[in-house]
């Protein structure tokens, strides 16, 4: 471990920072004193514009970036918009690599996806699995495009010794999720069906919640303020020699538990007061049988997770009952 927590006063680019993985990290960075954040709106940069994003680099130069701008979905929109993405992804990750090296910057943080690992790789998921086999068909061109930024991180360093390392997150929820049920994850759409059959319940008499699959698949989940703060750890702690020469290309952040679909349902449905009955739709797909991270290294440098699934679904439903309009 070689850090440098000498980035306080540094220009600080967080691209994606009002989605969910981007909002945390701004909380993260600002309760650990980092003042100096430049952010913009789509409106302001459209990422996916190559000379939009050479200019904004020209023009801000910023010291350190941090990408957590994604497309991003659950099975049914990976499986429905695979074309967008694969090119909004790759085009995202593209130009702000390419941009930030031409601009010097001294340090990237790219975010990528537990969908990386092939879809039947040996469990728990380690770092050297990536490129091992074959990937889950339901979210291949996503997992295609994160690959492709983890490699252009890897071979920027390899050609040009840049700062650039990707961090490679579990299942994210949190605040600010996205709980449209034809394009969320899997936990903030359960709670959105859950929440949804409790209030159209009539004497307690509840309406059957259906989920896709059988229930079987296992899942680990990480509550998105831990994610955020286990970026802050590897922006002072890590840097990118220190995955490159040890052979991986990538490091895991996760909890390194993980559950049945089934079991995250009773979870959600006890949580949110659902008294009625799960119905599994078995002619819809499971997805990835297991992914479980194997997360001893980054566990090992120092940082581990803090907050419960039970805990962190409590607060995620109490964010939904305040912004669900």
């Amino acid at each position: 471990m070689t850090g440098n927590n000498n980035y306080k006063g540094k220009k600080i680019y967080l691209a994606g920072h009002l989605g969910m993985v981007g909002s945390a990290i701004q909380r993260s960075l600002k309760k650990n004193n980092y003042k100096n954040l430049i952010l913009r709106t789509l409106e302001e940069l459209n990422l996916i514009r190559q000379v939009e994003v050479e200019n904004f680099f020209n023009s801000i130069k910023p010291d350190i970036v941090i990408i957590a701008a994604a497309k991003v979905g659950g099975i049914l929109a990976n499986n429905t918009y695979r074309a967008e993405f694969i090119y909004e992804n790759l085009m995202i990750e593209s130009n702000i690599i390419h941009a930030a090296h031409v601009a010097g910057v001294e340090k990237l943080i790219f975010l990528g996806s537990s969908c990386i690992y092939p879809k039947l790789a040996p469990q728990p998921l380690k770092e050297e699995f990536l490129l091992s086999d074959y990937l889950e068909f339901t979210n291949e061109p996503y997992a295609i495009a994160k690959i492709s930024g983890i490699k252009l991180c890897e071979n920027y360093y390899r050609q040009y010794k840049d700062n650039f390392y990707s961090a490679m997150p579990t299942n994210l929820y949190g605040q600010k999720d996205n709980f449209n049920l034809e394009t969320s994850h899997v936990l903030p759409a359960l709670i959105r069906k859950f929440h949804e059959a409790k209030m159209n319940s009539i004497n307690d008499k509840f309406t059957d919640v259906i989920i896709w699959g059988t229930g079987n698949p296992k899942r680990e989940f990480l509550y998105v303020d831990d994610l955020a703060e286990a970026i802050v750890f590897l922006l002072e702690n890590i840097e990118a020699k220190d995955l490159y020469e040890k052979g991986i290309s990538q490091i895991n952040i996760g909890t390194g538990e993980d559950l049945t679909i089934g079991e995250l349902a009773e979870l959600i449905a006890d949580i949110v007061g659902f008294k009625g009955s799960i119905v599994y739709d078995k002619s819809k797909p499971d997805g990835t049988p297991r992914k479980l991270m194997e997360v001893s290294r980054i566990n090992n440098l120092g940082w581990k997770y803090k907050t419960s699934l039970k805990e962190g679904i409590e607060k995620t439903y109490e964010w939904f009952l305040k912004n669900k309009n």
